[in-house]
């Protein structure tokens, strides 16, 4: 009977073996350096957590937040939050990458403060929500950076749209937060120095902040954050190029590898952001890790 042939035809196979998926040992064919961490209480749990992870290397540095808006956040605080990360570099050496934080409100501090950082092996800087990164305050400390070769990182944000429409930005209680638009103008300002826009998974609009980033070929991205959107890594390969991505996690490690695995980035292109590109950023300066 054709029906019964037919029917026999689309039965499925229930006796073939289904191949279990080893989904440790993906994790584990990648070298991988963290590109956006932060120190944790117990540094112990957090090796442990990385070499269970196969994360060799993990950039980490203390900002200041201030999210209150009355904690205090002048030299001393800050020097006290870079001593934090070098006693985490010392605790683990070869395991952190240090950057030094600042505020540069306090612009002879600042530039103290970096030759201090740099005197203790830190090879990098990240900023918070003080100043943006493209206001005047910052020219001198880019500028240092620049001759130093070292990473200009900055905490970001972009708000998502709603309804088709993007809504204004949320800065109203942190006015010192970096857009985008911001860091592509200082990326403009300064074509020598090499930008790194923070955790494009964070929770921020990661499409308009691809696509506004796209005209600066001297801005990075890293994929932190807990957002683990569906195409958030093809469409800033699509938007940016394979080289210009690190793989970052903020200290959400299991989302930082997934979100990177789960994509349809290619065995080269996933290479490239968990180890390569970071690498080869950090090669400029003399700072690689391998």
């Amino acid at each position: 009977m054709m029906g019964s042939s037919f029917a026999a035809g689309c039965s499925p196979d229930v006796h073939r073996a289904v191949e279990p998926y080893d989904i440790m040992a993906d994790v584990m064919k990648y070298r991988k350096i963290d590109a956006h961490c932060h120190p944790e209480d117990d540094l112990a749990k957090q090796i442990e957590t990385a070499d269970r992870l196969g994360i060799e290397w993990l950039q980490i540095s203390r900002p200041v937040t201030n999210f209150s808006g009355t904690e205090p956040e002048g030299p001393d605080v800050v020097r006290q939050h870079n001593d934090e990360v070098y006693k985490a570099m010392k605790a683990y050496p070869g395991r952190f990458v240090g950057f030094f934080t600042l505020n540069p409100i306090y612009r002879k501090e600042s530039l103290e403060e970096i030759k201090r950082c740099v005197d203790l092996g830190m090879s990098g800087y990240k900023g918070y929500i003080q100043v943006k990164v493209n206001d005047p305050l910052y020219y001198p400390i880019i500028e240092k950076l620049i001759d130093l070769k070292m990473v200009v990182f900055m905490h970001t944000f972009c708000q998502m749209g709603m309804g088709g429409y993007r809504m204004k930005y949320d800065t109203g209680r942190f006015p010192g937060t970096t857009l985008p638009e911001d860091m592509v103008e200082a990326a403009k300002r300064y074509p020598e120095a090499m930008f790194h826009f923070a955790h494009i998974g964070g929770g921020g609009d990661w499409e308009y902040e691809c696509k506004m980033l796209k005209q600066c070929p001297n801005i990075f991205v890293d994929t932190g954050g807990s957002n683990n959107e569906e195409h958030m890594i093809d469409f800033a390969i699509e938007q940016l190029g394979e080289d210009r991505i690190f793989f970052g996690t903020d200290n959400c490690y299991h989302h930082g590898i997934g979100k990177i695995l789960a994509s349809n980035a290619t065995e080269a292109q996933k290479k490239k952001i968990f180890f390569d590109n970071y690498n080869n950023l950090l090669k400029r300066g003399g700072r690689n890790v391998a």
